[in-house]
């Protein structure tokens, strides 16, 4: 039985590749601190531009980004560009 492919070293290597690139949320633009704890709402995740759901490759680095843990949870599986949600309040 194989294990959780997101455990295994190539996916680590991936992440953190990509953490120290050090480049701003794909979908706010704003900067994510590293130093966060990974259950923070604006901690650093791995977003994959087409979904693992929809068919997307979970090792292919020209398939992830960084976002915010928040960011990447609104997004859900959606491909393509959304437009974020503004407040009813002005």
């Amino acid at each position: 039985m194989a294990g959780n492919p997101r455990n295994g070293r190539p996916y680590r290597r991936l992440v953190a590749a990509l953490k120290a690139q050090g480049d701003p949320c794909a979908r706010c633009g704003h900067n994510i601190d590293p130093a966060l704890d990974a259950r923070h709402p604006l901690s650093f995740t791995l977003d994959h531009v087409v979904p693992l759901s929809r068919g997307g490759d979970l090792l292919d680095p020209a398939n992830a980004r960084s976002m915010h843990r928040r960011c990447n949870s609104a997004r859900g599986n959606r491909t393509g560009p959304q437009p974020l949600k503004t407040s009813r309040r002005w």
